[in-house]
């Protein structure tokens, strides 16, 4: 019998994936992971990971599987936090969903499944895997997840072969309302839980809060660049990709002063919310920050030029292939449909590899294209590979 270590994080899908696996023959163990105990940085007033590790223990206890906690919140400081604050502290914007995968679920948490006799670790993430033989050895596939709104594939996009030779997404073939649905039908405590907004695996979080206990506020100026400024002169060729994919120049002398903030490294590109800024026919949008001058750059509305860019760029060391044999080599090109952040559509354009790294370059402008985030890459249904964008 195989055994199968499951991270239970108190919701409805890890529940659910216990169990799926229990009925399909596996040896099941739930496991969950305690990422956070630093009191000199509070996450939320809440403490949900005490609620949530309860409820994973009553799931275990109802489906009669072995339960333990496992406490990874020194490695996850050091991984996730202090990366997300270094991130923040350059004026980018880390994903740390992506990186809790790639980092702790996936690796010291599948390390210490694998210290337990498993063959497998399993999450509640909605994402299929499939194999296919090539030249004799196994190849994994990395699929989206069949519920179209629930598809978690882009969290999982710096997986590589070997962690997904360990893995399982049993709840990759369903629709979220199924799940609820089989929940509820075995009485499971998790079948009417909300899912959880924040953290990976540690709970809601406001950010801002967040960021203040470590980052400095400083004061600094809100700039509105209009939008006829020549910084946004798309007149770049189709084959310039250091053009098209470098970030706008903005400088203080392209726009005016609208306001005040309390930090540039407190804000993103694309946002909105926490400007505070009144008295313009469309609402603000940062299109721009500069940490080094503590200055954010302003456009007003959401069609603002600023906000549009065709292309983006990855440096050689941000690149990650789930599927290596597809990896392109110095001055090839291959089209594939992309995604910058969760959610989004998946939009097509073409990779270009080049010696300095990947350019990606989408058919249509793409808004709010963010330092620090990922960008995934797909063949169809197939997550193929991604990186941080620069």
């Amino acid at each position: 019998m195989k055994r199968v270590v499951v991270g239970l994080s108190g919701g409805v899908d890890s529940s659910v994936t216990a169990y799926l696996l229990q009925q399909q023959g596996y040896e099941v163990i739930g496991m969950f992971m305690k990422n956070w105990h630093d009191d000199s940085v509070t996450i939320s007033n809440e403490c949900p990971w005490l609620d949530d590790s309860n409820d994973a223990m009553i799931v275990a206890q109802h489906l009669g599987i072995p339960f333990q906690a496992i406490d990874l919140s020194a490695e996850y400081k050091k991984r996730i936090v202090d990366y997300m604050f270094a991130e923040y502290q350059r004026g980018r914007t880390p994903n740390p969903d992506v990186l809790c995968n790639r980092e702790i679920k996936f690796d010291i948490f599948l390390n210490a499944a694998l210290k337990l006799g498993a063959d497998f670790v399993a999450t509640g993430h909605y994402a299929r895997k499939a194999e296919i033989q090539q030249n004799g050895k196994t190849t994994y596939r990395l699929l989206a997840g069949k519920d179209p709104n629930k598809d978690q594939s882009y969290f999982l996009c710096q997986l590589t072969q070997e962690q997904l030779s360990r893995s399982l997404f049993p709840i990759g073939e369903l629709l979220k309302p199924e799940v609820r649905a089989i929940a509820k039908k075995i009485n499971l405590v998790t079948a009417d839980k909300k899912d959880s907004q924040g953290l990976c695996f540690v709970g809601k979080v406001h950010l801002p809060d967040f960021l203040q206990q470590k980052l400095q506020s400083k004061k600094g100026k809100v700039i509105e660049v209009p939008a006829e400024s020549t910084a946004f002169s798309n007149g770049y060729a189709a084959d310039d990709l250091v053009g098209l994919s470098t970030p706008y120049t903005l400088e203080t002398t392209l726009g005016k002063v609208v306001g005040e903030h309390n930090g540039a490294h407190y804000y993103t590109i694309g946002q909105r919310k926490g400007l505070n800024i009144g008295g313009h026919a469309k609402p603000l949008f940062v299109i721009g920050t500069d940490t080094d001058e503590n200055v954010i750059y302003t456009g007003m509305g959401d069609d603002h030029p600023g906000l549009y860019r065709r292309g983006l760029f990855i440096p050689n060391a941000d690149e990650h292939w789930v599927r290596p044999d597809l990896r392109l080599n110095v001055n090839e090109t291959a089209q594939y449909e992309a995604r910058i952040r969760y959610r989004q559509k998946l939009e097509a354009c073409t990779l270009h590899k080049k010696a300095e790294g990947l350019y990606i370059i989408f058919d249509k402008p793409q808004k709010s294209i963010t330092p620090g985030q990922f960008a995934a890459w797909y063949k169809d249904e197939e997550l193929v590979g991604s990186g941080v964008i620069n």
